[in-house]
């Protein structure tokens, strides 16, 4: 297993704080992991356990073969390495020792590390080190490209959009086909046509058409009332590709979104954000051959929320992994255009558990107002995050919805809610009572990440959480 990274931590010298139970398993890329995990999360499958001031903590792992696997945790990214042929980060050995090191000082004592741990963990500190110094030569312009190098840069960008150009042309007239046939025998061609001309996008260089016009496939004979929804999105690919085609007449910001959503390669550009950011909630979703992984964060001090992203093939986790309910001392360089993505970038202190503190929330008329306002910025987004502040879930019908303590309003939970586990635990936390709640709203409706017990109406007060975060997915 090879090495996962999340960040530049600076060195640190304080002793770490002891990561929880719930935040250890946040970490794990799936289910079989999380299991297999807690399996080996016992003193006597262990060996040459430790940890130190700096965030280490490394274990010999009993296996099948005679040699037991060298297992090290850097905690400051975090970052993971293992002997064992898994292609998972963090693999099951990596959680194996986090929980054992969860569960109290007995198994894992502070000490030196082993000789194999300390190579390990000097040399990927050494390449921080060496990345963030190529980082600041680059902000201070010490490392800057010359004008050969931003003049090629600079002709490659505009074949790349003449190609674009090319594909919304060919795009709009298939659109317009598809209109003048008529959408009720739009499902009689099947997917090979749809599945043609988003390979006709990916060679125009154009990835986001052509995952729009995959998804248009998937429509036709979804359901009930699929013509409608095939509209519906025909005219978000229809907006997407006339304000690809007159992007010289739009706002900068809407124009980087545009590029953003066509598929053009975006790099963080804006000012670092340094904040004490609370990982609120981390998921994986398939994408074709890859895996997102997505992880919000929230700034205390800027009240910022934001998006951190990472990618991996089929059947690997990607890189970057933070647990839930940590707080990180970093600095975000958030991408152009108006959505929260960010890079994660030098970090000051070692990631920690805190008193947990919820984002603060309103009710669901004002989170759908939020909702609405992101739509101007962005006619095609899917979902934006906000947080429900006293509400209780409520069975309606078949599913479920987040109900206003204070008034009559709710919000529909998600399918894909409905049919997680999350569910329970957040019926359970509420026990009839309002809870925070943080998610994303979007026109399917609301899908809970993290939930907080504010105590509201049981004695514990109204404004603070009562506990730590609650994992609701």
């Amino acid at each position: 297993m090879l090495l996962s990274h999340g960040g530049e931590p600076s060195p640190a010298t304080e002793s770490v704080a002891r990561w929880t139970v719930e935040q250890v398993l946040s970490l794990a890329p799936d289910d079989a992991s999380r299991k297999a995990g807690n399996k080996l999360a016992s003193a006597g499958l262990w060996s040459g356990t430790g940890f130190d001031g700096s965030g280490a903590v490394w274990g010999l792992c009993k296996g099948s073969g005679s040699k037991p696997y060298q297992t090290v945790v850097d905690t400051t990214g975090p970052a993971y390495r293992c002997s064992c042929p898994s292609r998972k980060f963090p693999c099951k050995h990596a959680l194996g020792l986090l929980l054992l090191r969860a569960s109290g000082d007995g198994p894992v004592q502070q000490g030196e590390p082993a000789d194999w741990a300390a190579q390990w963990l000097e040399a990927r500190r050494g390449r921080v080190e060496a990345k963030q110094a190529k980082q600041e030569a680059v902000a201070s312009g010490e490392s800057a490209p010359g004008p050969a190098d931003s003049a090629a840069a600079r002709k490659r960008a505009e074949r790349r959009a003449e190609r674009v150009t090319s594909g919304a042309h060919e795009l709009e007239q298939r659109l317009t086909d598809l209109l003048r046939g008529g959408l009720a025998t739009a499902d009689r061609a099947g997917y090979t046509l749809w599945e043609e001309t988003a390979a006709r996008m990916v060679d125009a260089q154009a990835p986001g058409l052509a995952s729009r016009v995959r998804e248009l496939g998937a429509i036709p004979g979804s359901g009930p009332g699929w013509p409608v929804r095939l509209l519906e999105e025909c005219g978000l690919l229809h907006l997407l590709d006339t304000a690809w085609l007159g992007r010289e007449a739009l706002p900068d910001q809407l124009a980087a979104t545009v590029r953003t959503r066509v598929g053009l390669p975006m790099s963080a550009e804006g000012p670092p954000v340094r904040d004490h950011w609370l990982v609120l909630a981390q998921y994986d979703t398939p994408d074709g051959r890859l895996v997102t992984r997505r992880i919000w964060l929230y700034g205390r001090e800027s009240g910022r929320t934001a998006l951190l992203l990472s990618f991996g093939p089929m059947g690997r986790a990607p890189d970057l992994a933070l647990p839930v309910d940590v707080t990180i001392d970093a600095e975000l360089t958030p991408y152009p255009g108006g959505g929260l993505r960010a890079d994660l970038g030098r970090q000051f202190a070692t990631p920690g558990p805190v008193p947990g503190t919820p984002p603060p929330g309103g009710s669901t008329a004002t989170a759908l107002a939020v909702h609405a306002e992101a739509l101007r910025g962005d006619p095609w987004l899917d979902a934006w995050p906000v947080t429900l502040r006293d509400v209780i879930p409520v069975p309606s019908g078949d599913g479920w919805q987040l109900a206003d303590a204070e008034s009559e309003s709710a919000l529909p939970l998600t399918p894909a809610a409905l049919s997680r586990a999350g569910l329970w635990k957040l019926v359970a936390l509420s026990g009839g009572g309002p809870v925070t709640v943080f998610g994303e709203l979007g026109h399917r409706g609301f899908d809970p990440f993290a939930a907080w017990d504010t105590g509201a109406g049981r004695g514990g007060g109204s404004g603070g959480a009562t506990n730590g975060t609650v994992r609701l997915i």
